[in-house]
């Protein structure tokens, strides 16, 4: 590997996934101003995900739609067939 192109900064932090809530302690060095208390009772930094391995279809093998901003809804409107 190549020296001094590596970050050293490192620390732990949650990632919460905003479509299904669930939440994992990971280390990282990501940036955020929020924190959240974890099951350990410290707080930690938390970066909030639109989509993760427990909410992906890939991953759990349903077809889920996470609409977060209207996009499904905007995307049928847009291409639906005019009679």
């Amino acid at each position: 590997m190549k020296q001094g192109i590596h970050p050293e900064n490192y620390r732990f932090v949650v990632f919460k996934d905003m479509s299904n809530g669930t939440s994992f302690l990971s280390k990282s060095t990501a940036q955020t101003k929020e924190t959240i208390t974890w099951e350990d009772g410290k707080e930690y930094p938390v970066v909030k995900l639109e989509i993760s391995n427990t909410s992906h279809p890939f991953y759990t093998g349903k077809n889920v739609l996470v609409d977060t901003a209207g996009r499904i809804d905007k995307f049928k409107k847009r291409y639906a067939k005019k009679d």
